[in-house]
């Protein structure tokens, strides 16, 4: 029973986020380690565990912590379940350990008269024969205390006090009446390995077979799933396949006028076939979707559906429940609108309106609609224009029922929301990756997200592009961005994605923005899959590199080395379990061959400064011998923009 005031101090919890009302973030089978100060008034010997249970369990484990000193303590645990992990520190001031280091300075300083300490241990140990369970160490301890009080000499009780066997005994049973146990319950959100390392390839399944007049249903769209796999991606991503209204229908490139054969923006959902729990008829059926999920598990993927919160005229919520919409003074329902874009085939929800439970009840429904059929990743649309409030409920009310289910959140907004939105429950984040170019930039930001307290609870999604965005790097750099910006991406996360058509380094642009011209939001995308100039070859190499080096596989595990170009970047990523290091060194310049002095922190990697180490290409497979801290690297971006070094023979005795 823990103490009824507080006899020990337990502070400065470390991982710990917002005083511990934030879950930390990790995956399955991981080890988690903490740390804490711990200590008391006086002198006395301070123990120490760590205790978890997971949260539909009322059984706790318990693990002994290790002293660091200077009052620090380590401890650590399995994460065996998915879901939420509790876990909380029991520490007390340990009485016979105390009595023990007490004796054992009398006996050094040659005292005789230690009757009354033999009386008092002896006390002690009989005591913890009678908090055993077991009978055996029951029966042990007793005749240990009995064997105690007989002894006569200080001999005697030095080599007593030495006794293995009743040491470990005593350390199992201690006298935990006065503990004190950390307060509030600390909490883990345990997630599947697909949450922490994949590679995502987004495409529209109309688009599967590149026609340019009409449209591919779900049984045609193998081929796209066959070649994506064939690049190593592991998430087939599909922005929204539901059905799309008719009323205020969008035409080629955003324009008003609406051609018969134009399909509509997949994100003005709702027709007279349905809502968000049907499918585009152009698509095909349920039975349809549910035949493609099935062939794309077997293959060792999944499916990511888009969760995007938008309504057309037409979708049945507006006719059913139009008190759940925006209206004017005039009573019409009010469109969306982004100053200077305008949706008119879009209304949005007023997730404050007076039966907004009504709607959340609803949304929870459609989620677990669709986990119900197999989808167990949602990439979630815009979570920052809905309250907060509604995404930690909603997220946790889905993860009940479906722990492996897992949130992207895509919310390219201000700083402040996007690290509350992976605070309150999103799995993943998208990131600002893809408007960071230079060196500094790309240093500053990974230094925050994988060496600050977000490395806890922000997992960065990197996509280069997507559907909205044509960074004006990859319009500008031609190819050769194309090539570094999925290297980076690659590599500097754990968890990265495209969207079709980057591997064909499509890079039209509306002129002066950030927009694909002929964005396939709005027609059918006509594309040859094996376009000459195509850069399948280097995306396959790089996923195949990632999956079969676990440096690559974490996402915190990332040191920058310095270099005499700024136009060249370079960065360890490492693996503790296996001892593996790689040197990654960029040429950030698409249009110029860069050469660059990198320095490597010899000392991290245990490698003698006055010994020769091999440096192994994994990209060519060529090899290199460095010897020293600094070393020379040219990189021509039209032929071979990047080393992926693998650090071989590393060691001092090597």
């Amino acid at each position: 029973m823990p103490s009824p005031f507080p006899s020990i101090t337990i502070e400065d919890l470390c991982p710990c986020i917002d005083g511990g009302q934030v879950p930390i973030k990790r995956i399955l089978g991981q080890c988690f380690l903490l740390e804490a100060t711990i200590f008391k008034e006086g002198h006395e010997v301070v123990r120490a565990l760590v205790k978890w249970r997971f949260k539909q369990s009322q059984q706790w484990q318990e693990a002994a912590m290790k002293a660091l000193g200077n009052h620090r303590f380590q401890g650590s645990f399995p994460l065996s379940s998915i879901g939420i992990t509790e876990y909380t520190i029991e520490a007390w001031g340990d009485v016979f350990d105390s009595w023990r280091e007490e004796v054992q300075k009398k006996i050094a300083a040659e005292r005789e008269d230690l009757e009354q300490e033999i009386a008092e241990g002896a006390l002690l140990i009989q005591a913890a024969s009678k908090r055993c369970q077991q009978s055996q160490d029951k029966k042990t301890l007793h005749n240990y205390a009995q064997y105690l009080a007989a002894i006569s000499t200080p001999g005697m009780l030095k080599d007593f006090l030495a006794n293995e066997e009743m040491l470990c005994l005593m350390d199992r049973y201690p006298d935990r009446s006065f503990s004190t146990i950390y307060e509030p319950l600390q909490k883990i959100r345990v997630d599947r390995e697909r949450a922490n390392f994949a590679a995502w390839y987004e495409f529209f399944p109309r688009s599967a077979e590149g026609k340019k007049e009409s449209g591919s249903p779900f049984r045609n769209a193998l081929a796209r799933i066959e070649d994506a796999h064939a690049m190593g991606f592991d998430v087939i991503y599909f922005p929204p396949i539901h059905p799309i209204g008719l009323t205020g229908r969008k035409g080629r490139n955003n324009s008003l006028t609406c051609l018969a054969e134009d399909p509509g923006v997949p994100y003005a959902i709702g027709s007279f076939a349905g809502g968000h729990d049907a499918i585009e008829p152009l698509l095909g059926t349920l039975a349809d979707f549910q035949w493609l999920m099935a062939q794309v598990k077997s293959r060792g993927m999944e499916i990511a559906l888009d969760f995007a919160l938008n309504c057309s005229p037409d979708h049945p919520y507006v006719k059913k429940y139009p008190h759940w919409f925006f209206c004017r003074p005039d009573g019409s329902i009010k469109y969306a609108e982004n100053p200077p874009k305008k949706y008119e085939d879009v209304y949005p929800l007023n997730f404050y309106n007076p039966q907004w439970k009504e709607l959340w009840e609803e949304l929870l429904r459609v989620l677990c609609f669709w986990a119900k059929q197999g989808v167990h990743i949602f990439r979630v649309d815009n979570p920052h224009t809905k309250p907060v409030a509604f995404w930690e409920w909603v997220i946790a009310r889905v993860q009940e029922q479906f722990p492996e289910v897992i949130f992207l959140s895509e919310a390219f907004t201000h700083p402040a929301m996007m690290k509350k939105l992976a605070k309150i429950g999103f799995t993943q984040s998208y990131t600002y990756f893809t408007w960071r170019n230079t060196k500094e930039e790309l240093e500053t930001y990974f230094n925050e997200l994988s060496q600050s307290a977000m490395k806890d609870y922000f997992r960065p999604h990197l996509f280069p592009n997507t559907p909205d965005i044509l960074p004006f790097y990859l319009q500008e750099g031609g190819r050769p961005a194309f090539l570094i910006r999925a290297l980076l991406a690659a590599t500097l996360s754990s968890v990265y994605g495209i969207y079709s058509g980057f591997e064909l380094c499509e890079n039209a642009a509306i002129p002066g923005k950030e927009e694909y011209a002929d964005s396939e939001k709005y027609q059918f995308k006509e594309r040859n899959w094996n376009a000459p100039g195509n850069i399948k070859p280097w995306i396959t190499r790089l996923n195949h590199i990632r999956n079969t080096n676990r440096a690559l596989q974490n996402r915190d595990r990332l040191q920058f080395c310095s270099t005499s170009n700024a136009a060249i970047i370079a960065y360890l990523r490492s693996c503790e379990e296996d001892n593996t290091h790689l040197l990654i060194t960029v040429n950030l310049d698409p249009h110029h061959q860069q050469s660059a002095i990198v320095a490597l922190p010899l000392d991290f990697l245990n490698i003698a400064h006055d010994r020769s180490y091999v440096m192994k290409d994994l990209l060519t497979g060529d090899s290199y011998e460095w010897k020293g801290s600094h070393n020379f690297v040219l990189l021509n971006p039209l032929t071979h923009p990047a080393h992926i070094f693998k650090i071989e023979k590393t060691g001092r005795d090597s």
